[in-house]
This record gives C-alpha cells, structure tokens and sequence, in this order.
C-alpha cells in the first residue's frame, strides 16, 4: 500500500489586519503516492489557497504539513524552495511560460535551475516534449502555439525534474472539451506509469470525476470527501450539507 506523501493536520490560514478572513479553517487531510486527487468547491471556498499551502507557496497560520514525513510547516525560504523544485511541479490555467523562450528553453529552466548539466536538461527536454506530443514545435515560443499546445508545455515544465507530487489549478480552464481531455489523459497516463502524485483544482466536476478522489471545500472546511470505487463510481465517504445545500456536488 502506498504511504501518504503529504500529511496536513489541523491547518488554518487566517488573512487580513483588524477584519480577518479565514480562508482555512482547520483543514486535516492525508494523500497517498500515487492518487489522483481533485479539489472542488465554490468560488471563494478556500481551494486556491489550500492548493497554494501544498505547494509550499503560502505558510500556514496554524497547524501543520508534512511532505514525505518533514514538518515543513515552519521551513525556512530556502528549503521551501528547493522541495519546490526538486519535489513538486506546478500547472496554472495561465500557462505562464516565458514569452521570449521556446517551448524547449522553457522545459529546461527548472533543471537549469537546479544546477543540472545543460546536455541532460536538453535531452530531458525533449523527451517530455515528445511525450506531450511536441517535438515538432520544440523551437516555438509560446505565442507562436495554441493555447493547447502552451499547456501541454506547461505539463512537461512541470515534469522537467520528476517531480513527486504534480499540483494544477484550474489547468483545463481555458481549453476546449477535446484539449481539456487530451491532458487529463496525458496526466492519468503519467499517473498509473510512474505512481506520480496529482492534485487538481477544478470547477469542471466532469473532470473531478475522473480522479480518484474528490474534495470538496466550502467556507475553509473540507466538508464532503468522495472516492471511485472498484467498478468506477464514486462513493461518498462522509459528507456534510454545505451552505449552498448541495451535499458536496458542484452545480
């Protein structure tokens, strides 16, 4: 059985100086290696900044994280900074590659910056590229792609230092029906070949539906988990009724 790869206990975050904003509100979740993970809810509920402390993005007003069993809750910038590049690949809905670059160069900076030989960045490059189904576009910068074919380079820049944990916020938003399928699949296909670790933002429950297992957050609070079942549907574990009266789906 898999260990779980991140562990947060009791986690809050708290915004704002004399009218506070709580945007976590005593979040504890374990995700194991290897699931396929969706986080769903409404606008507003606290998905963003959920993702955003699994990504090591944003620190926690209480409570804890653990990463591959480190307390990294209270880890200093430069810590945090390498499990972000050596640990963790991130997909936003806006791809944010560099405009002057290729679609190559772009794959290759985080090895470059983790100080990896220019030859094995270049070759590893290539082989994401090939994977997502762009080896012929190598040398286009992104405004010469669609914005398909931008995220697809999106997906292998995550990969580009193997990440163990691949985290995506709303990265299907902007696409089509068809491209939003293509890279689900290509992730999924990633998934089972190497038990990588996927985490998703989405308002797409037709894609939170295809995961693993579903999280639903509303107002801070983790409030509705479900999980795919042996015969492909999903069984609602433990939900609560939210204030938008729904018992965890999304409308």
């Amino acid at each position: 059985m898999n260990e779980d790869i991140i562990v947060l206990k009791d986690l809050s975050k708290i915004y704002g100086n004399g009218v506070e904003v709580r945007a976590l509100d005593g979040v504890s979740v374990n995700i194991k290696a290897g699931e396929f993970v969706a986080i769903v809810g409404p606008s507003g509920s606290g998905k963003s900044t959920l993702l955003n402390m699994i990504g090591l993005l944003d620190t926690p007003s209480s409570g804890q994280i653990f990463l591959k069993g480190i307390d990294v809750s209270r880890a200093s910038p430069e810590v945090r900074a390498r499990l972000r590049n050596q640990e963790l690949g991130f997909v936003f809905q806006y791809h944010h590659l560099i405009p002057e670059f290729s679609a190559l160069e772009n794959v290759m900076m985080p090895m470059l910056i983790a100080r990896k030989d220019r030859i094995v960045a270049r070759d590893r490059a290539m082989e994401l590229l090939t994977a997502v189904g762009l080896a012929d576009r190598k040398d286009s910068r992104p405004n010469q792609l669609s914005g398909g074919q931008n995220q697809r380079v999106a997906v292998a820049r995550a990969l580009a230092n193997g990440p163990s944990i691949v985290i995506g916020d709303e990265l299907t938003g902007n696409l089509d029906t068809k491209t939003s399928d293509l890279i689900y699949n290509l992730l999924r296909d990633l998934n089972r070949k190497i038990n990588q670790t996927f985490i998703l933002v989405t308002h797409d429950m037709t894609l939170a539906e295809k995961t693993d297992r579903i999280l639903r957050i509303v107002d801070g609070k983790i409030v509705c988990e479900m999980r795919r079942k042996d015969d492909g549907f999903v069984e609602v574990d433990i939900c609560e009724m939210g204030e938008d009266g729904d018992q965890g789906r999304q409308d």
